[in-house]
């Protein structure tokens, strides 16, 4: 059984961001720079984009961090967003979420430059990802196909079951998985919560996606055996026995299921590095326009 290293594999893609940034300042070219807009003071957003800040710094970007107050009104919040599409100094652009319950996320969203959308969430780079043209892809889908790029996971032919059907997951990665390059070529069922005999369907597969949201939701018996599980579910539980007083878990049952997986991605360490390295990547790929042109 491999356990699949997003954090080792992580910093091997940032040290190649590094080595390309430093090619670019050679050559003269203009320094990669990410812009993060933060709104109000939730504690993990802030812990979030203070760990992307400090690997732009990390690979030899430039960043720029905004930061709103919880009250600031959805029009203030849009005059940002365009003040930052119009600077040709920034090349790409996040909107930390979630965002406060009056401003709409949609048009935030939208609002977003297609070429500065590093998150790849506008419905731009969502399509063109769908047509299988150069886009930025959705750092979360982005990361795991990388993962599976990375540790030689056979994929063409194979049944790959994805659970869970958000705008941010699983939706994106079901097309990913199917798009007609490798990773890809598999065979996909998308499952959510409402799709009936979950278990069964789980159990067809060769690569299992895990991104419902539930703790330790999927158990052994749910898994075949020599099965490939990427698990991108994290859940913070409590645990007296940590020093810190809780523990982290994703959507997989680990202990149990990774004694039938061929292959497993931990939490953490699995998934959720690899995030942060694709918004990289995809930063990196803005400032050298090698998506939109």
């Amino acid at each position: 059984m491999v356990i699949i290293d997003g954090k080792k594999t992580s910093e091997e893609i940032k040290t190649e961001i590094a080595q390309r940034v430093a090619e670019i300042k050679v050559e003269g070219g203009k320094t990669p720079h990410l812009a993060a807009i933060l709104v109000g003071n939730d504690g993990a957003s802030q812990t979030y984009v203070g760990a992307k800040v400090k690997s732009c710094e990390q690979v030899g970007f430039e960043s720029t961090l905004v930061r709103l107050e919880e009250s600031v009104s959805e029009e203030e919040l849009l005059k940002v967003v365009e003040d930052i599409n119009q600077n040709p100094e920034i090349d790409g652009l996040i909107v930390q979420l979630p965002l406060p319950k009056h401003i709409s996320v949609e048009k935030v969203t939208n609002k977003i430059k297609p070429e500065k959308d590093v998150d790849g969430f506008t419905p731009a780079n969502v399509g063109r990802m769908t047509l299988g043209w150069p886009a930025y892809v959705a750092a979360t889908p982005y990361g795991i196909v990388e993962l599976l790029k990375r540790y030689k996971i056979e994929t063409s032919g194979k049944h790959c079951v994805v659970i869970g059907r958000s705008h941010i997951v699983g939706s994106p990665m079901s097309i990913l998985m199917a798009r007609n390059e490798y990773p890809g070529n598999c065979t996909v069922t998308l499952t959510h919560s409402r799709t009936k005999n979950l278990s069964d369907i789980a159990k067809t597969a060769d690569i299992l996606i895990v991104a419902l949201g539930k703790p330790e939701f999927v158990t052994a018996d749910m898994v075949k055996e020599g099965a490939v599980v990427i698990d991108v579910g994290i859940h913070r539980i409590e645990d007296s026995s940590k020093k810190s007083g809780f523990r982290l878990i994703g959507d997989v049952k680990f202990e149990e299921v990774s004694k039938k997986a061929s292959a497993i991605t931990p939490v953490p360490g699995g998934v959720g590095p690899m995030t942060i390295a694709s918004l990289l990547y995809n930063t990196l790929l803005a400032a050298e326009n090698k998506v939109f042109g």
